[in-house]
């Protein structure tokens, strides 16, 4: 394995290169357009990444992780509720895969950020006891948990996800909203009315 560059931009760059040169040998092969579709969404540009993810199932219909990461690419440009079927058809193909608390955890997400709270909390605990590691599924139980008045456990949740978070980004709603990418305008107005408000009430401060 080569020695990463220190400059993101860089390593980008070079990604590029040895991918379009895999897909100029090997213009059908699944497995580098997935490398082109990953390099796409690590980059933000979802929606390009889109089409890359599709031509990779296209050659391999079972490919669960392109299946997911299309779902949450269509989520990223707007396209909420397609990120649903994306999980579950992933946990259907493969049931016991070690990334099952992250489809959990999407499917989870998508019904908090339409207000089915009740739905969204029956996923997000099925995420925390698949992944306890994953920092996601805590948080947005945190949200979840405080938007139904059970502020003990909203409280909880939100110490957990603090606990196994390498850095601070939960410390306040400002530093999360920048830290992460939460998709187009219309995607973030529905986690600033769900998810947002949800660690405010559990506690999060604003700055």
């Amino acid at each position: 394995m080569e020695k990463r560059t220190a400059s993101a931009s860089a390593d980008f760059e070079r990604a590029e290169g040895l991918i379009g040169r895999a897909l100029a040998t090997s213009p059908r092969s699944p497995l580098a357009h997935f490398a082109k579709a990953v390099m796409l969404r690590a980059q933000g540009r979802a929606e390009e990444a889109i089409p890359e993810f599709e031509t990779v199932i296209g050659l391999d219909r079972n490919w669960t992780y392109a299946i997911f990461m299309l779902g949450q690419c269509k989520f990223l440009t707007g396209s909420i509720e397609e990120a649903i079927p994306a999980a579950q058809q992933a946990i259907r193909l493969s049931p016991r895969d070690p990334a099952i608390g992250v489809w959990y955890w999407q499917i989870g997400m998508v019904h908090m950020l339409h207000s089915r709270i009740d739905e969204a909390t029956v996923w997000l605990e099925k995420a925390r006891r698949a992944s306890p590691a994953f920092r996601l599924p805590h948080a947005y139980l945190a949200s979840a948990y405080a938007l139904k008045g059970e502020m003990k456990k909203a409280a909880q949740e939100l110490a957990e996800a603090r606990r196994v978070t390498a850095d601070d980004r939960y410390s306040s709603i400002s530093w999360l909203r920048t830290a992460e990418y939460y998709g187009v305008p219309k995607v973030l107005s529905l986690f600033e009315t769900t998810y947002f408000a949800g660690l405010r009430k559990a506690g999060m401060p604003e700055e």
